[in-house]
């Protein structure tokens, strides 16, 4: 029991528990990454036999992405088996007021359109040179869903699960909104050509995705902004995803035309490079005037 005039006390929400510590919540979504991760790889492992040499690239986009649902299993499981931990449901489905058709077309819209022009001022700069190769509307659908299955999932684990740990721990938002985007950084950092750039740029863009839980009252803003950039960056303009690129896509990257520099990175693609950090700065800073001009209530899951 802490002392009411304590240190601690003044950080942790009433009732707080050992258990809903930083470090626990951190480790719960490590235990999270990891499971969802391997039953990940085993479910793509399994559409990948479906392929052959004629389907072999698209058959494995749909594996590595559907195979994300993992994390969807997980975070279920998780959240139906441990009593304390299931108000975070709540979150997900229609209860929160932001969690509508029209904030996920609105999501979709805008991470189109944010990553569009991280690509155009690549191309413009001189960086890269794309060339339209085909537009296959079924397999396209059916990737846009794989690809929305992948980003809901990671969004699941990182502020659906995380950063509704830290909410319920801790008085002050903001501990939830700046701690939590640490994690999606971290399973980043691994990757190859994950450059500075690049960790500033994930960070930034998790504090925004917090801030539309936050203020918005919608995971499926951060959903839908989170599948619309991946989606548009891997397979509308051929560019590295995170490091992954895939010969399936719109339009093609000329390879021999790639340059490293502020703008590009050739291994990591546009989010290593500082045109995303000024664009999520701009829009951190429009949500957080947002704030200040029009506060917002939002669902408290572990109150309301």
């Amino acid at each position: 029991m802490e002392k009411k005039d304590s240190f601690f006390a003044k950080i942790h929400r009433d009732g707080f528990k050992w258990t809903d510590s930083m470090i626990i919540s951190f480790l719960v979504f490590a235990m999270m990454f990891i499971v969802g991760s391997v039953i990940a790889l085993a479910i793509g492992s399994g559409i990948k036999l479906l392929g052959n040499e004629n389907n072999a690239e698209f058959v494995s986009a749909l594996g590595d992405n559907f195979g994300f649902i993992g994390y969807w299993i997980i975070a279920y499981i998780y959240l139906l088996l441990v009593k304390s931990e299931k108000p975070a449901l709540r979150a997900f489905g229609r209860e929160p007021k932001g969690n509508t058709v029209k904030m996920l077309l609105w999501g979709l819209l805008i991470g189109m359109v944010l990553n569009a022009l991280c690509a155009t001022v690549a191309i413009l700069h001189g960086d890269i040179r794309i060339t339209y190769d085909s537009f296959p509307v079924i397999k396209i659908l059916l990737v846009f869903i794989s690809v929305f299955v992948q980003s809901s999932g990671e969004e699941i684990i990182c502020r659906g699960v995380l950063y509704q740990r830290l909410r319920k721990g801790y008085k002050n938002p903001w501990v939830a909104i700046l701690v939590s985007p640490v994690a999606f950084v971290i399973v980043h950092m691994g990757i190859p050509g994950c450059t500075i750039w690049a960790i500033i740029s994930i960070y930034l863009i998790g504090v925004l995705f917090c801030l539309m839980v936050y203020y918005f009252d919608s995971l499926w803003i951060a959903m839908a902004i989170h599948t619309a950039w991946n989606f548009t960056q891997n397979f509308i303009f051929g560019l590295p995803n995170s490091g992954t690129i895939y010969s399936f896509s719109i339009f093609k990257l000329d390879q021999a035309s790639v340059k490293n520099t502020l703008f590009y990175n050739s291994e990591f693609g546009v989010e290593a490079s500082i045109t995303p950090i000024i664009i999520f700065v701009i829009l951190n800073a429009v949500v957080l005037y947002m704030m200040k001009k029009k506060p917002k209530t939002s669902l408290d899951v572990w109150n309301d």
